[in-house]
């Protein structure tokens, strides 16, 4: 015969303590299900019945005080709140009527209320003697009412009485059901125990033990580490975790070498830009700069040469942009207020603005302090983010720009320039994106305009982020730290 392995003695062990502790749970759960639908039964019915059986009692009792206030003094008022009591009474004789559990309950409350019927009859009459003048029939009459007032209180005690026993019986029976669970709990334990015990020996013998083992040849136990399980846990989670960070550590290799590849190729492309294209390209726009000067030219004409001058340069554009990624100009900071900056780049791109059909809404506080910061570089920057902003809105639209203080830890002062237009914005999917190098949703774009935008403005000691726009389109902010000296504080 087959001698069983370590996994089916542990998994025998464990199937038959979850049996035992199944069998048990659900005798418990049955047994309290039915302790539970017993309890909800008393509280729904028997306890309020019980209760208002009282209030029927207090209600009654509520009604002969008032009509003994009014026998003293004659007041009208007391009827009126007689009358309120007695629709208060009728409105409980109903509720018990409904919450009868059975024909004795039902029967009960009937006679209550053919009684109640009878009482109140004849204290109409008392009152209707007394408000006639005619005090001593109605005293007579009295008398005979109070032994019908207290048929009615003793029936109201009895209909109290019996759903009180009601709740007595079905507190014992709640009893009885929980001695059963407990004496079948007392019959399980054994069980599980001895189960739980034969588990324990299988566990230190072939588990614990060997895995004491192992700690001992890695030499865990002699450096004050915990327990073995502990420190071959803690040993685990580390070469886990170096495994982890090697992985890390590769790709982020491996993408530092893509982009680097990128920029040697972009470095090459430049430079055969630039010898290739530049000269001959300004030698071009020099010659047809003289030439318009010179030439006559028709209406259709000039059309067609104002755009062969509008794409040179946009060819001069695309190679310049290359030039400037691959080699990047040495900043020139100076003291200078970004207000200014923002002026002069919509100066510059006056006529653009004008010709999309562009709107420009500029706020920015008259106070603000001076930045040390490159102000042509920084003007580069928002004049892309304006192009970018007018080829999004083609049929016109509006731009927002803002410019205010801040702080941002550990940083301190910053100045934060947002620029916001109503376009149709940047898909989600794509945000994280736009600022790669060679990145560009528009079939004649190179993907270099917002890479250059981003290096510029980190190369400043700042970041350029962009979102949604609150009114829909897209928001670049452009976050510059202040001048050291000064002493902005957190409003």
């Amino acid at each position: 015969m087959a001698r069983l392995s370590l996994r089916v003695h542990i998994f025998s062990l464990l199937a038959a303590i979850m049996a035992v502790a199944l069998a048990g749970g659900a005798m418990v759960l049955w047994y309290a299900h039915k302790a539970d639908s017993l309890l909800s039964d008393v509280l729904d019915r028997d306890f309020v019945a019980y209760e208002t059986a009282g209030l029927l009692a207090e209600a009654l009792l509520e009604q002969r005080g008032l009509v003994t206030y009014y026998f003293l003094d004659a007041d009208p008022e007391w009827l009126a709140q007689l009358e309120r009591s007695r629709a208060g009474f009728e409105a409980l004789l109903a509720r018990a009527r409904t919450l009868a559990p059975d024909a004795e309950a039902q029967t009960l409350v009937g006679e209550i209320e053919s009684r109640y019927l009878h009482y109140v009859q004849a204290r109409d009459q008392v009152l209707d003697l007394y408000r006639a003048g005619r005090r001593e029939e109605g005293t007579a009459l009295h008398r005979e009412v109070r032994g019908q007032y207290a048929q009615v209180h003793l029936l109201c005690r009895e209909h109290r009485a019996l759903h009180e026993g009601r709740m007595r019986e079905a507190a014992h029976a709640s009893r009885q059901r929980m001695a059963v669970v407990r004496g079948a709990a007392l019959g399980f334990m054994p069980v599980a125990l001895t189960l739980a015990g034969v588990l324990a020996y299988v566990l230190v013998c072939h588990v614990l033990r060997p895995i004491h083992n192992l700690a001992e040849a890695m030499d865990l136990t002699a450096r004050g580490q915990g327990n073995e399980i502990t420190a071959l846990g803690r040993r685990v989670r580390a070469l886990i975790q170096d495994v982890g960070t090697t992985r890390h550590k590769l790709e982020e290799s491996r993408e530092h070498l893509v982009q680097s590849e990128r920029w040697a190729l972009t470095g090459k492309l430049a430079a055969s830009v630039a010898h290739s294209i530049r000269n001959p390209l300004t030698s071009v726009k020099i010659r047809l700069f003289s030439l318009g000067r010179s030439l006559r030219l028709s209406e259709e004409q000039r059309e067609d040469f104002e755009v062969i001058t509008e794409e040179i340069g946009h060819i001069d554009a695309i190679a310049r942009n290359f030039l400037d990624f691959s080699r990047p100009a040495k900043l020139r900071k100076q003291q200078v207020s970004p207000v200014e900056i923002v002026h002069s780049a919509l100066t510059l791109m006056r006529h653009r603005l004008e010709s999309y059909g562009v709107e420009v809404d500029l706020k920015a506080p008259a106070d603000l302090r001076p930045v040390i910061a490159d102000p042509e570089q920084i003007k580069e920057v928002l004049v892309n983010l304006l192009v970018n902003a007018c080829e999004a809105m083609p049929g016109g639209g509006r731009i927002a720009i803002s410019v205010e203080p801040g702080y941002v830890d550990p940083m301190g002062s910053v100045v934060v320039v947002r620029v916001a237009d109503t376009g149709p914005g940047i898909p989600a999917a794509l945000r994280d994106k736009v600022f790669q190098p060679f990145f560009s949703s528009k079939e004649e774009g190179t993907g270099l305009g917002l890479a250059i935008a981003r290096r510029i403005v980190e190369e400043h000691g700042g970041w350029i982020t962009v979102k949604p726009g609150e009114g829909g389109g897209a928001q670049f902010s452009i976050t510059l730290p202040g001048r050291e000296d000064a002493k902005w504080h957190r409003s």
